[in-house]
């Protein structure tokens, strides 16, 4: 490893993040002319047991509002020292508490090494965390009974001042009061209509609660929250409640309602959540609050209808959603309905997580908006009643090293930038937060653009946004001898405790003039980090474009690149060569171009929409190995050490562990597997065999430990069906079209399929690149 490359991964234990340049060129032509765009990978609440406590509000430029950090120049030379902001240049004075500074008596927010550091502001959060369970009662009672059991279990797990709620669905939506004693009491919603807040507020007489220790005026006629009529019917805190919800979640019962043969349950899934949004939004709107969906199939009336209740109608695939076929009918309508919910929940800072757990599709696709502008979990299994779904959901309430829940609410991130740097959006789990600053914002819109702050409900310690930035500075305006790029991410949240915490992430990279110092920008190329910024660009496209465009833009992108920077002489493929830190990139786009974030032939809508979630939310390690799965190898008298995805790695005397982030597999070779059944390991003299067998299933265990959501587990071997989620990831060198080595010694597995190897891409690329006709 390089010492580039050293301290690009401490620039990212430290601070989270990772810039695809970490040069950056000195004007607009030129770094449209680097291809790959000047983007950064940020995870604002890296985990960080070392951040100062820093208990007083942030010092602001009174120019840009940006917040005081290392990089600001201070004069402690003058009567009354001043500081210079790092990002606009305004000359700032220093708060009265600031007197005495000096360079051996420095604030934390001054300390060199504290390039990122966190505010425990002195207010407190009004409201502690509400959770409102939404419960599809359209289950078999196996499954029912299983959500059940996950959901009681949760109780325990919640902070015991969180607030908690519950909504049922099937044909009708139920919303369940809490304050009855001995007889359950719940109000009925008709399962075709939308419910807005506005009726909602009139049918219960609901009021968005007081902040505590104001009043409100007697003769508005509104209740006050110790009234029956407030929102204390429906949302209280666990610690007075957790025995009726516990009586009330065991009492359930599948919906009542009766399907005829051949026809699906009458499932009203948008209602339910409209009546969720519009209690949130009536009770506590712009608070700490998480709404939690768990559906067992798709709606099949109301508003947000997804497919008709017969089971005639097969719900829609990508060949009916591109066609505009009959069973895509709903699609548009449905997509519509559910990004206007989730528009409205995003604003009032509130997260909506979709559990969704059947063996068809039950509407991701029409409801993805939720995760993607709120930053709700998505979790996509078979069944309630799987250790998926159990172990995932327990670790939604996981805690960190400090104990501490790893969730933050109603969050908001806003990026600083000098003049020279352009905001032109970013791609994650975000909406729009609408704050203008024309001088920072660039016309060449990415994701989310058109601002320079994003409000994101839910974060957690990995979650990342990626940032994309436009080089503003016209072509020939020189910018000062010395002076860096300086970009200041403010992240304020409000923690699980109740706390308001603002984390400030101050960066800066150098410029260089790409006409006399491009080889000093080449070696701040950071392939990683450029190729999952690219891979989120590429399925942002993908939603909106046909994907064939958007393969042919990722090939001509790479194509650009390799004649930007790659060494060779005109019309010599033989020739080409790339330098050591742009050597993957290519790999990265081809594994891209086979990956479920583009190709969609083998999956469903629901299953890409789930796909591409995960690649917008992930840091850059979990994204590279969505985009491509590591590989290690187990065999006898060796260590495990990662080998090749390719083909050739598959030996009949080997065991293969391959992690693609959604799927963990254990693949037997042939031999190996033939052994295991002859039962080997069950004989003590062969106990090096039994240990062989046990170590990969170790190390899955390990990755199923840590990850989120947990991944399907595969056990399979070779030439069995399962094989093929191996197969499908794998480079296949070798087909059923060039198996010439087949049968000998470490030739490895031939793959039936048409796709070109990594080999032959790699030879038309050098070719179309070193073309002086291209």
């Amino acid at each position: 490893m390089s010492g580039y490359d050293e301290w690009i991964l401490a620039c990212e234990e430290r601070d989270g993040i990772r810039f695809s340049w970490n040069v950056l060129p000195t004007s607009r032509v030129e770094a449209t002319k680097l291809v790959v765009p000047v983007g950064a990978l940020f995870t604002p609440l890296k985990e960080r047991s070392d951040l100062p406590p820093v208990f007083y509000e942030p010092v602001q430029c009174s120019g840009c509002q940006a917040i005081l950090n290392p990089l600001c120049p201070v004069d402690f030379q003058s009567k009354a020292p001043y500081w210079v902001c790092a990002i606009c240049g305004q000359r700032n004075a220093f708060p009265r508490q600031y007197q005495g500074i000096s360079p051996d008596n420095l604030p934390a927010e001054l300390v060199s090494q504290f390039s990122t550091i966190e505010y425990t502001l002195q207010r407190q959060a009004t409201v502690p965390p509400v959770f409102l369970y939404v419960v599809d009662l359209c289950l078999e009672e196996q499954d029912l009974q299983a959500l059940k059991d996950s959901l009681v279990m949760s109780l325990s797990l919640l902070p015991q001042n969180a607030f908690v709620g519950l909504i049922t669905f099937g044909n009708h939506v139920q919303l369940h009061e809490l304050t009855t004693d001995g007889c359950s009491k719940s109000y009925v919603f008709r399962g075709t209509k939308e419910v807005t807040t506005k009726q909602l507020k009139e049918q219960l007489g609901l009021m968005a609660n007081a902040t505590p220790g104001t009043k409100r005026p007697a003769e508005q006629g509104q209740p006050t929250p110790a009234t029956s009529n407030s929102a204390s019917r429906f949302l209280q805190p666990v610690s007075e409640c957790d025995m009726t919800v516990t009586d009330l979640l065991e009492e359930l019962q599948a919906d009542p309602w009766i399907v005829a043969e051949g026809k699906r349950p009458l499932r009203c899934t948008g209602t339910a959540l409209s009546v969720a949004a519009s209690l949130m939004e009536a009770t506590y709107p712009n608070t700490a609050g998480r709404i939690m969906l768990f559906m067992g199939g798709p709606a099949t009336q109301g508003p947000g209808q997804i497919i008709t209740d017969d089971f005639r109608d097969t719900i829609r695939t990508h060949f009916d959603i591109d066609k505009d076929n009959a069973s895509a009918k709903f699609v548009k309508k449905a997509t519509k309905f559910y990004e206007a919910l989730a528009k409205r929940t995003a604003k009032n800072g509130h997260i909506v997580d979709v559990y969704a757990c059947a063996f068809d599709q039950t509407g991701l696709l029409e409801t993805k908006f939720f995760a993607q502008y709120t930053g709700g979990n998505v979790v996509m299994g078979d069944s309630f009643d799987t250790s998926l779904f159990k172990q995932t959901f327990q670790r939604v309430f996981a805690k960190d090293s400090r104990s501490e829940f790893n969730m933050a609410f109603n969050a908001t991130i806003e990026i600083k930038t000098p003049p020279q740097i352009k905001i032109c959006g970013v791609i994650g789990p975000c909406i729009s937060a609408e704050k203008k600053s024309t001088a920072r914002i660039s016309d060449q819109e990415v994701g989310v653009g058109n601002t320079t702050a994003w409000k994101i409900p839910a974060l957690t310690n990995t979650t990342t946004i990626g940032a994309y930035f436009e080089i503003a500075t016209p072509s020939g305006q020189a910018i000062p001898q010395g002076q860096r790029a300086n970009i200041q991410f403010i992240t304020q949240y409000q923690h699980p405790n109740g706390q308001l915490r603002i984390r400030v992430t101050t960066v800066a990279r150098n410029w260089a003039d790409a006409a006399i110092n491009l080889p000093s920008i080449a070696a701040g190329f950071d392939q990683e980090a450029a190729a999952v910024l690219m891979a989120r660009i590429a399925a942002f496209k993908a939603e909106r474009e046909d994907p064939a465009d958007v393969l042919r833009w990722v090939d001509r992108m790479l194509i650009r690149l390799c004649q930007k920077f790659g060494d060779y002489r005109k019309d010599d493929p033989s020739s080409f060569r790339l330098q050591n830190n742009f050597t993957l990139y290519p790999q990265f786009m081809f594994h891209l171009r086979r990956s479920q974030f583009l190709q969609v032939s083998n999956s469903s809508p629901d299953e890409t929409t789930f796909y591409r979630i995960m690649l917008f939310r992930e840091d850059n390690l979990n994204s590279l190995t969505m985009i491509q799965p590591t590989v290690t190898a187990y065999a006898f008298g060796i260590e495990p050490q990662p080998v090749l995805l390719d083909s050739s790695s598959i030996q009949t005397d080997r065991i293969l562990l391959l992690d693609s982030f959604f799927h963990i597999v254990i693949f037997h070779g042939d031999t190996i597997a033939q052994w295991r059944k002859q039962k080997y390991h069950e004989m003590p003299e062969y106990e090096n065999f039994r240990q062989l067998l046990q170590a990969p299933r170790e190390d899955a265990q390990d990755i199923l430990a840590s990850r989120f959501p947990l991944p399907r587990y595969v056990d399979c071997d070779q030439d069995s069906s399962q094989a093929r989620f191996l197969l499908s990831k794998v480079n296949p060198s070798q087909t059923h079209n060039n198996s010439y080595a087949m049968g000998q010694e470490g030739a490895g597995v031939p793959v039936i399929t048409d796709d070109v190897s990594l080999q032959v891409f790699m030879e038309h690329l050098k070719k179309l690149a070193v073309s002086s006709s291209s």
